[in-house]
């Protein structure tokens, strides 16, 4: 326990950098999901081939491939374009690829959980916003839009969950984040046991508090409707 109170410091540091890990990768999910489901929905052949395919092959691969494949390939496809417009060599840093890397993982699910949550949106409303003369813009705001928020809240919150637990795996490319310098600590103080629950006790903290906001969310997002009703 002496150990822990001694690299406690240290490993809200690495806190710090998992919840920033995990909410950058969030808003890049956020937005390729949104992108991959409106490709699925509205747009022509080739954008739908295109945001099938990658839905298909993010899913269908171990995240930890796909870290492999952007850490290592993105290192070296950004030293070829740097190399070819005659600039210096630029360093991708493990921080950088575990954001696109989990952003694109998670963008996939999201992509699935936008289009549900889309489809589920009764026709008729949007319908008779229309026979109102809501069009474009408008139309989206006051009646897709919050009804698309309200249906697509509960599979967003599952995916935010399971997105905060997979930033653990950057650091096998040398992140330093709550589990690497968990990992280090141990190491060094031959108490991995020690260190290792106290990285537990705060996913379990993340993952509840994330719960129970998400949770007043929903309500906030159903309120409006059953009030309408």
């Amino acid at each position: 326990m002496e150990s822990l109170i001694r690299y406690a410091p240290l490993l809200a540091g690495g806190a710090v950098v998992t919840l920033s890990l995990a909410l950058l990768s969030l808003a890049l999910a956020t937005l390729l999901g949104g992108l991959g489901a409106a490709g699925k929905l509205g747009g022509g052949p080739i954008l739908r081939a295109l945001a099938l395919a990658y839905t298909t092959l993010v899913r269908g691969a171990p995240d930890l491939v796909w870290l492999f494949l952007v850490y290592f390939g993105g290192q070296r496809l950004v030293n070829d374009i740097t190399g070819a417009l005659g600039l210096g060599q630029v360093a991708v840093t493990p921080f950088v690829a575990g954001v696109f890397t989990i952003g694109i993982i998670y963008g996939a699910y999201l992509t699935e959980t936008f289009r549900g949550a889309y489809l589920t949106i009764p026709r008729g409303q949007t319908e008779a916003a229309m026979a109102l003369g809501l069009r474009g813009l408008p139309l989206q705001r006051k009646v897709v839009i919050p009804q698309l928020i309200r249906f697509a809240l509960p599979g967003y919150g599952n995916v935010w969950q399971v997105l905060v637990k997979a930033t653990a795996i950057v650091s096998v490319i040398g992140l330093q984040d709550l589990v690497g310098l968990a990992s280090d600590a141990g190491k060094s103080t031959r108490e991995p046991f020690v260190f290792f629950s106290a990285v537990l006790l705060a996913y379990l903290l993340v993952t509840w508090v994330s719960q129970v906001l998400l949770g007043l969310l929903e309500r906030r997002a159903s309120a409006g409707f059953a009030d309408a009703r």
